[in-house]
């Protein structure tokens, strides 16, 4: 057992606390079990405009005209010797004589000797009056930042709306059966954006979603706005544990999205039954999105991908944002679409 340090009289004592705190730059106070001063740092008197000769020997609370003299902090202070207990970041916001208004951030322990009959308490005193103010302008930028999202969040699924119906009413009226088809087709995909915009509208940027959810919103979504009742389709989501931050689940939305529109326009053209499977499996930092049809294929067999479609041009550019490659399998049984990410 190591042996107890004794100071030789309670005068060495005080020495060695006056050395050791006078070269602390923040301010710190040592108080003996009465709670009277017994040194203090340079940094406490320049900080708080008083002198040692109006300090040491001087009842805590007695300082700056009563400036300590809280009753929650004296009961505090009072328990530390004789509890063996500690005081850790108490704020204590104050009107001080000579600094004005201020945040302080108080932490207390029993030094020295637990034994010695003067044991004294170390009483350090941090100034968070700027940490304190910055931290509630970023609380009010984030407030700000967040209503402005919602806001922009608002007016977009609006626009989008809007979008929306007019080219669905412009292509009721064109005479073109081609150019109806494009207008429908880009109907479709003015929807899908605005299904993924509804599923992210409570995230904020940087923010973490958790897949699985997100995917089952979202293909709810999709079925009853491009499948319901009309078609005996089955749109399902089979996906594992695994979070993204929000730009890379929308554009994993946008994936499934694509995925979904193209196998609704071309594995089930005939209007036979059917079902689509939309996978997200995770292993650690890879993770594998897949949708699969049981529909009538695609007339590209096996691996060769047909490369002027629409669909098929955003889900590569989507899938090389994410640092992700894309594998299509096709034949009579149906059609599987991968996105396949490995670190």
């Amino acid at each position: 057992m190591p042996k107890r340090f004794h100071f030789n009289d309670v005068k060495d004592g005080r020495m060695l606390a006056a050395a050791i705190v006078d070269t602390v730059r923040e301010p710190l106070v040592v108080l003996d079990r009465d709670l009277r001063v017994v040194t203090a740092s340079r940094s406490f008197y320049r900080s708080f405009g008083v002198k040692p000769q109006n300090t040491v020997g001087q009842m805590f609370y007695d300082l700056g005209g009563g400036q300590w003299n809280i009753p929650a902090l004296r009961k505090l202070l009072e328990n530390v010797i004789p509890k063996r207990r500690a005081i850790e970041a108490y704020e204590v916001e104050h009107e001080f004589p000579h600094i004005g208004r201020r945040m302080m951030l108080l932490n207390a322990r029993q030094v020295f000797d637990e034994e010695h009959p003067d044991s004294a308490l170390l009483l350090a005193i941090e100034d968070i009056t700027e940490r304190h103010a910055a931290e509630r302008e970023k609380d009010e930028l984030l407030r700000e930042k967040e209503l402005l999202l919602q806001e922009m969040q608002h007016r977009i699924a609006n626009s989008l709306q809007i979008i929306a119906s007019i080219l669905m009413l412009k292509a009721r009226t064109v005479q073109s059966e081609e150019t109806r088809m494009h207008l429908q087709d880009a109907h479709q995909r003015v929807m899908s954006v605005a299904a993924v915009q509804q599923q992210l509208k409570a995230s904020g940027l940087g923010d973490r979603i958790e897949i699985a959810p997100y995917l089952s919103k979202l293909c709810e979504s999709l079925e009853n706005s491009m499948i319901g009742n009309r078609r005996p389709l089955s749109l399902v989501v089979q996906a594992g544990a695994g979070t993204a931050v929000s730009n890379e689940a929308v554009s994993i939305g946008l994936i499934v999205t694509e995925l979904v529109i193209n196998a609704l326009k071309h594995a089930f053209a005939d209007g036979s039954e059917g079902k689509i499977l939309v996978k997200y499996d995770v292993d650690g930092a890879d993770w594998r999105l897949s949708v699969s049809d049981n529909g009538i294929g695609r007339e590209d067999q096996g691996h060769e991908r047909a490369r002027s479609g629409l669909g098929t041009s955003i889900v590569d550019a989507l899938a090389r944002q994410l640092d992700a490659r894309v594998e299509v399998s096709s034949g009579p049984q149906g059609t599987l679409v991968s996105i396949i990410h490995a670190a």
